[in-house]
């Protein structure tokens, strides 16, 4: 029985599933987006969201720390370097993983895991909701003040 066993061992012995999750995590950080089995990504998520807040604080021992999870000096210059500015003031939830449908060898579950801030497409989105006007008519109330205030110090 496995109660109370939190991590998904994904069918593989714990030095090759280590070395997996390393390989994933810095091909995530270093392309920005992967694509892989919903399994692989949900326990990619509980493995790199830790280490992206981690980069937070540029430290020597934090730089060596998220060193001995991914083994791969590119990826932790990229993450110290360029994420790190970037989701800094995010408070957590630094990936996004989308279901894509399924694979066509084996009919596997898959997702696209993506960095939530380096997402060009759905930033765009997200602003121009952002300046979604209401259905009422306050445009006309808004225009007119301005305008009456304009011409009360011209007379």
């Amino acid at each position: 029985m496995r109660h109370n066993k939190a991590i998904n061992h994904l069918g593989r012995k714990s030095g090759h599933r280590k070395a997996m999750m390393a390989n994933m995590a810095t091909s995530l950080i270093m392309h920005k987006r992967i694509q892989t089995t919903v399994a692989k990504a949900k326990a990619l998520k509980t493995y790199v969201e830790p280490l992206i807040t981690k980069s937070k604080e540029d430290t020597t021992h934090s730089r060596r720390t998220v060193f001995s999870y991914l083994k791969n000096k590119e990826a932790v210059k990229e993450l110290f370097g360029v994420i790190a500015p970037k989701i800094a003031d995010r408070p957590g939830g630094y990936t996004r993983v989308l279901h894509t449908g399924f694979r066509l060898g084996d009919g596997a579950d898959m997702a696209l895991i993506e960095l939530v801030d380096f997402n060009e497409a759905a930033l765009a989105t997200a602003k121009k909701e952002a300046k979604k006007s209401t259905r009422r008519s306050r445009t006309k109330k808004a225009e007119a003040a301005p305008a009456a205030e304009a011409e009360t110090p011209a007379e």
